[in-house]
């Protein structure tokens, strides 16, 4: 019998070929790279989704404003992501463009969950043919979906093999073993947007042991909030009917250091810092 890591070392050079135990070693490579990127958590609750970021500044001579890891797709979705930021960039295009033409086909704003299988079904075709790697990058894809039956709101998360999963509370990144354990003791069903946005920075500080930094947090809303509510837009529908959206939006500066200001009151250690951490 070869040993395990020669035997590996035939198979983790080719995307197509599995290894004789069934395993896609550049997928798992590029899960690899998602485990290494900052925390991003996602969390539904009764008006809405929330999608919150700790974008990890390295540098204080670095402007935290040109690091971006909350993305606006359409009007009424938005997308987090850890992993390469450069795969997020692509795959977050092609999801605009996916948008605008079931727009331009159909007259409607596109489903939460039809967007998501869209782009999952394009992640999966770089596992089955070479010539390109895999994305480097996970997302979570959060949304507002609204028809006769009233109004849904939908966080899905998808990964580096194309697999996508429906989730109530989820977390990817290096933190997610952290997150998703506080979230299995902590989430409850119906919270209003308020409390997710306490707890998803309650998931980002002990993911990160406290050490993240108010400027490098990022928020972003699919639906409702109170400080600063916004009406739904009205979209009419192939069959005449008009059905009203609640928009995705991302916090601002301000809004963010209001949350997190209210956050730290509830905090009696490892207080939340409040400048550029140094290099």
């Amino acid at each position: 019998m070869q040993p395990q890591q020669y035997q590996m070392g035939g198979y983790d050079r080719a995307i197509t070929m599995f290894s004789p135990d069934g395993r896609l070693y550049q997928v798992e490579y590029a899960r690899e790279a998602v485990k290494r990127g900052t925390t991003a958590v996602g969390i539904k609750c009764k008006t809405g989704v929330v999608l919150l970021v700790d974008k990890r500044v390295s540098s204080r001579l670095l402007e935290p404003s040109s690091i971006e890891k909350i993305f606006r797709v359409d009007e009424h979705i938005g997308v987090a992501s850890s992993g390469l930021v450069g795969d997020a960039r692509a795959l977050v295009d092609r999801a605009r463009i996916e948008a605008q033409i079931n727009r331009v086909s159909y007259g409607e704003p596109v489903d939460v969950e039809t967007l998501a299988k869209k782009l999952c079904d394009h992640m999966q075709t770089y596992t089955l043919f070479g010539g390109a790697r895999p994305y480097g990058t996970a997302l979570l894809i959060a949304g507002v979906e609204t028809d006769e039956s009233g109004t849904r709101y939908r966080l899905f998360e998808t990964d580096p093999s194309g697999t996508l999963l429906e989730y109530t509370a989820t977390g990817i990144g290096i933190g997610r073993p952290a997150v998703m354990k506080l979230f299995e003791a902590e989430y409850k069903d119906n919270i209003s947007v308020e409390e997710a946005i306490d707890l998803g920075l309650k998931a980002l500080h002990t993911a990160t042991e406290g050490k993240f930094d108010v400027n490098t947090v990022e928020i972003g809303i699919a639906g409702s909030y109170s400080a600063k509510k916004k009406a739904a837009k009205k979209v009419e529908a192939p069959n005449g009917h008009e059905t009203s959206l609640l928009p995705f939006r991302k916090l601002n500066a301000d809004e963010v250091k209001v949350a997190v200001a209210k956050f730290a009151k509830t905090q009696t250690s490892a207080p939340v810092q409040d400048k550029d951490p140094d290099v």
